[in-house]
This record gives structure tokens, C-alpha cells and sequence, in this order.
């Protein structure tokens, strides 16, 4: 029970954290997500002219809803869909004023995207992670509807890469599978940095420099633009707010004029005293209004979230705000079962939480630009962030590399205003790259952020300023470059080339040695992928790396093999194994910050023949353990060679399960209880109990939210039955809600799990779940 018993918790805590509001929702800006009609092509072509040029959408069209997947996949993806579909929309502007001026901006769309609008080609677009965004001001009907087709290309694509999918080691699943936004400005506006194509220009840009206790200063550099007939006397106004209590903690404003079809550039410096800094430990936000007034008259305004922080980053390592800092951290796809990318802002959010709740600071988008909604979690969260563009063991001919460095540039304009943002990794994952090539990726980095950016890439001599490695391929140190481990723990069990413990794992078999495991894998499997994990990360601790980051959060699945990677520390549905509270009991105790409480995790079902030692991950210094009421005696942290570089390692007791009974451990702190928990031995199931993840964001209507359900089987003492796999759970549902997949779901690890999209409607959801011989349990969603 513990398991599921741990979510509930979290779930009910966070019941108190206000709903997050999405910055889109301000002034001019409109969800332009509903209301489009879906098609796949997968066995004959279509009449694209009636649809393009004329508007004729086809009855047959499927009714959708922004996200959205190309196809609904199964849990493990044999063969995912690659082909060409198409979305369209019917809207209206009646009522709009023609001298406005309209865009539409896709955060993401896979892989290569033609957009027409009322049959004109408005763009061809390529790649599949980043934004694009069009004007339709001149293209617009005022008077009767509008018809967008899209039409989406997710073939492998030798100019955006990476690897063809059946030899790629992640998926790229179809469709429209971010945002899109309705943009309303008038002639006089702040304009978007991927439409203005400005180097190191465009839209809103915030630096800071000067940072230390007393003060700090804040550069705003605001792009507007004149596209009206006259010109005009032009105000821009910002205002620095902190979000702590709302007070405007600076104002500075800034006067010219701007003659009509031109732009100017408004630079300001503010100096903010005793500035709240932001870290991973205390993640300060400030919210900077910026308003744009012609002639005295409001014409645009746009809010900003941005942080204040210093990031010196030396072969010596790193230091933020002044301190040395060592960033604990993981890799993470973004994959969600069964529906791809195609994630709501709030699941976004949500795995953000949950890596930070996991203990870690930091994380590497591997291998691609993430959602905003997850950079903005990670900014009020405290979790740094590594971005990537795309790229995994492929390299190009020239278009290629001119793709590659227009991404660079498009993810940092994107991007750059985000203080969770450690480095941009402009490197072409796992394989070679020309010199010229790696030259001028970096120079672009350095054009686009001119103040102290750090450039990341996997090749050791060349001009990045940090340089990233996997642990098995490190074969000697260069002292002369920053380091982060980019990836570690998983290929090195794997392929058996670089764990220090192994030769005296020699006689395991290799499905047990491995950290490949999956939470029905038993206690012995998931313990050593916990071992394994500790002994790397312990070495990691060793090398002058600045930061870490396992491979990898969460299970996924990939191109070239047909089943899950499961290196995860949670599975795909994000449900922990035992090296999930490995890393959470790294974490130190800290009175101040939420994700710093004293932990503690029993490694064990205590069952009998099975369970023949006990290990405890806690960030206590002692703990005592009890069997049967028992008490076993107090230890301190393990001692020995994978251990000795660890914030806390593990607390292991030669005790062995005889029978069935009761495990207990309590956690001390200078000499105090501060924590504890209990495993009892499971018996046979008797009932099913029913709860819902939120993790920090509870389920939202009218966001096309996503959440998953969990089934727990448990016996008549309220204990999980984690050795019921394969029995077949029934999900239903009433209320303005629907299960992704209709399928019964099965039991891996006494848990069932099912992925639940929320409606339109606010209130009440009831989901009910029922198995065999085992009655059906209700449980009921508040939705707001």
C-alpha cells in the first residue's frame, strides 16, 4: 500500500498550491486548440484541393482537440505510425478590425508542417520540437469563416534527422501535439522572437548581471513594431513584480518615436535591491509587465516570469549565486503511454514534479527542445535544465547543418527569458561532427545570448564551454573543461563495460545485473538496478562533473527494438521502483523547502525465500529497525567503497524474511525520530483501492487534462499485493471524462493503471474499477 499510499499523500498536499495560470492567457492571446477535424492518411490519398483551396472539410473527418496524437498506440509501440495527415479548422474573425494584426503561433507539430489558409500557402515548416508562427492579417476573411488546413509529415527526414525511426533508440510520434494560439495585436506591438528572426533580438529579452545580496540588475530589451501608416510618440513601460506578495518592485519607462512600417529596440536597465535569487532550493519568481502605449493609448502589453540568478561555471565546477553547486539530475523523454507527445501543459507540469520530488535539481532534455509548460514548471520548481536540439548518432549534408543551427537559434530565442535554463546543448548527439561545423553551432549560441551563455556538446576538445559525457564512455579525465556526466547507470550494466562491482556479479544472469528492470522484475532485480545506480553515481562523485544525470526518469519506448526501455527509476505510467527513493534519500533534510523533508523507504516485500537482506534509503544518520516488533538494532549509513562519496548512502541489515510479519524502520535525526514506515508481508487480494495522480497540479477542465488512475489490489490488512501481476482490471467512467485506451488494463506489480482525459465541464468525475472475484470501487474527481 505504501506505494500508491505515498501518491495520496503527495496529492492531498498539494490540494493547497494555488492552479497554475498559463501566461498565454493574457491580452490578445487566445487558445486556438478545439474544434478541428483530423485525418489520417493510411490506405488512399485525399482530394486536397476541395479541402485546401475550396474549404470542404470531409463529413468522415475525426472531431479533435489540441494536443493531439496521429494515432492512439499501444503500451509497447511495435510499430509506430509514420505517414502524412491533416487537421483542419473552421474560424471566425467577424467583428475583428481589419487593421489588426493576426498570427497564429504552433508550439510544436510533427515533423514537417504546410500550413494553407483560405488556400494560400502560408509556410513549409521542418521539425518537429520547436515553434513556428504565421500572419494571416492579409489572408483573412472578416466577413465569413476562415478555413487553416495543416498538413503533417512525420516520415524520416534526412534535413531535421535524427536516425530513421526502425533504427532509433526513442519514437517520434505524429500530430499536432502542443499548443496552438489565436494572436490578436494592433499596428503597434511587441512582436513574437521566432517571427522576427532577429539574432539575439525579437519580442522581450531579460538578462541579469551585477548579482549579489545587495542588488542586482535587469536588462529589458523589448522589440516593437510599427506596421501602421503613421508614425507614432511610443511609451514603454515595465513593471517588476514580486510574486511573492505582488508588490511592484521597480518601474522604469522608456519614450521615442517610431515611424510607421519600422521597428526600434528599447534597451533598460533596472537595478532591484536585495534581489530574491532564484536556485533549486528556493526558486524565486518575479513577473515583469511590460506595457506599450502610442499616443497615450494602451496598444499591447505582455507578463514575463524571470528569476535573478548567477551561473559561473569553471573546470573547477560550478557556482551559483556565489555557492558551489553540485546538480543531482536525470534525463527524461516525453513520452506518455499511448498517446506519444501529445501531453496536456498540466502533465507537463506534472513530471516536473515529479522529478523534483524524486530529489533531483536538474535535467537533461534528452534529446530534443521540451514544451514550455514544462520549462515554466521547471522555473518554479527549481529543477536546471540542459536543452538540446535534435539529434541522435546522424549527421547531415548542408541542410543539415544550416536546420541545425536555425533550431539553435529558434529553442534560445524560444527560451532564453527561463532562469531554470543551465546550457544549450548545440550538439549533434553521439556522433561525429565537422569542425567548421561545431565552430559555428557554438558561435551561433554566443550570437543568440550574447551575456554569458554556456554552450554544451559531447566532443572533448573542441570550443563548447562545457563539455558533456556519458559514463561509459569516459576513459580518461580532461581537467582543462567543465564536465557533466550526461548520461549514466543504464548502457554501462547493459553491455557490462564499466561498473566497478561486476566481476563479483558475474554469476547473475544478465536480465538480473542489468538496470533494465520493470517493477514486476521482483525485489532482488529492482534492488540491484538500485545498486547499480549507486555504485555510478558514487564514481560520478569522484570526477571534477559539476552535474549528473541518470538514464533515464521514466520507461519509454524506442524506435529499433520492440519493447520498453525500462531503465526508469519510474515506469512509464510513473509509478516509483525502489532506486526512486535511492535518489529521493539524497536529498538532505532542509526545514525550508518542501521537497527537502526526512524520508524513508523500506527496499524490501518482505517475503519469505525472497527477501534475505533489508536495505533502507533515508537521508536520516541512524536508523533502527524492527522485525515483528522486534527491534533489530540502529545503523548508521553503509560505509563501503560505493558508498563513500554519497550525501546519505544506504542502510542495509543482514536480516532475512523466515516468515511472514511486519517490518518497521524509524529515521533518526541528531538523536530524534523524525520519520518512519512499515512493510507487512502481503496475503491473498481482497479489494481494489482507487487513487488519482496529481503531482502538484490537480486535474483542470477545459485544458484537455490527462491524469493517470491507479488500481491497487491489496488483502484485507491494506497491504499491497505486489505479486499480482496479469489480472485484468475494468475501468469506467461517468462524467465529462474519457479513458484513453478502452481496454482493460493488467496489474504489473499488484497495480493497474489507466490514463483518464478530463473534459470540458467542471465538477464531479466518478471512475470505478473492478477484477475478477474482486468488487467494483469508486472513487470520485473533483474537477475544477
Amino acid at each position: 500500500m505504501r506505494f500508491l499510499a505515498k501518491i495520496l499523500v503527495v496529492s492531498i498536499y498539494c490540494l493547497y498550491i494555488p492552479m497554475y495560470v498559463n501566461s498565454s492567457e493574457l491580452r490578445g492571446i487566445t487558445s486556438f486548440n478545439d474544434n478541428w477535424y483530423f485525418h489520417r492518411v493510411d490506405s488512399f490519398a485525399i482530394d486536397e484541393y476541395s479541402i485546401i483551396k475550396k474549404g470542404l472539410i470531409p463529413d468522415s473527418w475525426e472531431s479533435v482537440s489540441l494536443p493531439h496524437t496521429a494515432r492512439i498506440e499501444p503500451l509497447v509501440v511495435n510499430d509506430q505510425w509514420q505517414g502524412i495527415c491533416y487537421y483542419a479548422k473552421k474560424f471566425s474573425l467577424f467583428g475583428k478590425l481589419k487593421d489588426k494584426k493576426y498570427f497564429i503561433e504552433f508550439e510544436a507539430a510533427m515533423n514537417v508542417s504546410d500550413v494553407w489558409v483560405n488556400g494560400q500557402h502560408m509556410i513549409t515548416h521542418l521539425g518537429g520540437y520547436l515553434p513556428f508562427v504565421i500572419e494571416i492579417s492579409s489572408v483573412a476573411f472578416y466577413d465569413r469563416p476562415n478555413t487553416i488546413v495543416v498538413r503533417l509529415d512525420n516520415n524520416d527526414n534526412t534535413i531535421t534527422g535524427p536516425k530513421p525511426l526502425y533504427r532509433l533508440d526513442f519514437n517520434m510520434y505524429g500530430g499536432i501535439y502542443r499548443n496552438v494560439w489565436l494572436i490578436e495585436k494592433n499596428s503597434i506591438y511587441i512582436t513574437n522572437p521566432i517571427f522576427a528572426r532577429k539574432k539575439a533580438g525579437g519580442g522581450i529579452f531579460i538578462t541579469t548581471s551585477g548579482i549579489n545580496k545587495a542588488s542586482a540588475d535587469v536588462t529589458i530589451q523589448t522589440h516593437i513594431k510599427n506596421d501602421g501608416n503613421i508614425s507614432s510618440e511610443v511609451n514603454v513601460l515595465h513593471n517588476i513584480i514580486n510574486l511573492h506578495d505582488g508588490s511592484v518592485v521597480q518601474s522604469v519607462e522608456d519614450k521615442f518615436t517610431i515611424q510607421k512600417n519600422k521597428d526600434n529596440e528599447s534597451k533598460l536597465k533596472i537595478k532591484i535591491k536585495t534581489p530574491l535569487l532564484w536556485s533549486p532550493s528556493d526558486p524565486n519568481l518575479y513577473k515583469l509587465k511590460t506595457q506599450i502605449y502610442a499616443n497615450n493609448i494602451l496598444v499591447d502589453e505582455e507578463e514575463i516570469k524571470f528569476g535573478i540568478r548567477e551561473v559561473v561555471i569553471k573546470p573547477e565546477g560550478l557556482w551559483l549565486n556565489g555557492e558551489k553547486t553540485f546538480l543531482r539530475g536525470v534525463n527524461r523523454h516525453q513520452e506518455y503511454p499511448y498517446i506519444g507527445y501529445a501531453l496536456s501543459d498540466n502533465a507537463q507540469r506534472r513530471d516536473a514534479y515529479r522529478i523534483k520530488e524524486a530529489g533531483f535539481d536538474y535535467v537533461r532534455a534528452s534529446h530534443y527542445p521540451v514544451s514550455p509548460a514544462f520549462l515554466d514548471a521547471c522555473d518554479e520548481y527549481g529543477l536546471m535544465v540542459l536543452e538540446p536540439i535534435l539529434g541522435w548518432q546522424y549527421f547531415g549534408d548542408f541542410k543539415f547543418e544550416e536546420h541545425a543551427k536555425q533550431s539553435s537559434r529558434d529553442m534560445i530565442r524560444r527560451d532564453r527569458n527561463h532562469p531554470c535554463i543551465l546550457a544549450w546543448e548545440l550538439s549533434i548527439n553521439e556522433i561525429r561532427m565537422p569542425q567548421k561545423f561545431i565552430e559555428e553551432i557554438v558561435q551561433v549560441g554566443h550570437e543568440e545570448y550574447p551575456q554569458s551563455a554556456y554552450i554544451a556538446g559531447w566532443m572533448k576538445n573542441d570550443p563548447y564551454d562545457i563539455y558533456i559525457e556519458a559514463r561509459q564512455h569516459r576513459k580518461s579525465a580532461l581537467l582543462t573543461k567543465p564536465l557533466i556526466v550526461s548520461e549514466y547507470g543504464d548502457w554501462e550494466y547493459y553491455a557490462m563495460n564499466a561498473g566497478f562491482e561486476q566481476d563479483s556479479w558475474m554469476n547473475m544472469l544478465h536480465e538480473e545485473r542489468t538496470s533494465r528492470q520493470s517493477r514486476n522484475s521482483g525485489e532482488k532485480r529492482l534492488i540491484q538496478q538500485a545498486t547499480n545506480i549507486q555504485e555510478a553515481h558514487n564514481d560520478n562523485l569522484s570526477t571534477h562533473a559539476f552535474a549528473d544525470g541518470y538514464w533515464v526518469m521514466f520507461d519509454y519506448n524506442r524506435g529499433y527494438v520492440d519493447d520498453l526501455e525500462l531503465s526508469g527509476i519510474m515506469d512509464i505510467f510513473r509509478l516509483p521502483k525502489f532506486s526512486y527513493y535511492f535518489f529521493q534519500s539524497q536529498r538532505s533534510y532542509s526545514f525550508e523547502n518542501k521537497f527537502s523533508k526526512p524520508m524513508i523507504f523500506i527496499a524490501s516485500n518482505w517475503l519469505p525465500g525472497v527477501s534475505d537482506v533489508v536495505r533502507v534509503f533515508s537521508n536520516c544518520d541512524e536508523i533502527e529497525l524492527f522485525v515483528d516488533g522486534k527491534s533489530q538494532g540502529k545503523l548508521k549509513p553503509d560505509t563501503n567503497k560505493i558508498s563513500k562519496n554519497l550525501a546519505h548512502p544506504p542502510f542495509t541489515f543482514n536480516v532475512k524474511c523466515l516468515k511472514p510479519g511486519v517490518l518497521k524502520a524509524i529515521g533518526y535525526l541528531n538523536g530524534k525520530i523524525c520519520v518512519m514506515e512499515s512493510v507487512e508481508t502481503a496475503l491473498t487480494p481482497e479489494k481494489i483501492q482507487l487513487h488519482l495522480d496529481e503531482s502538484g497540479t490537480p486535474p483542470q477542465s477545459g485544458k484537455n487534462d490527462i491524469v493517470f488512475v491507479y488500481a491497487g489490489v491489496y488483502d484485507k490488512r491494506g497491504n499491497l499485493v505486489v505479486t499480482e501481476n496479469e489480472l485484468s482490471i475494468n475501468f469506467r467512467v461517468e462524467g465529462d471524462a474519457k479513458f484513453i485506451y478502452e481496454d482493460n488494463a493488467i496489474t504489473e506489480a499488484g497495480i493497474a493503471t489507466a490514463l483518464l482525459k478530463i473534459g470540458n465541464k467542471p465538477g464531479k468525475v466518478k471512475v470505478y474499477a473492478k477484477g475478477s472475484c474482486l468488487k467494483e470501487k469508486e472513487l470520485v474527481i473533483l474537477v475544477k
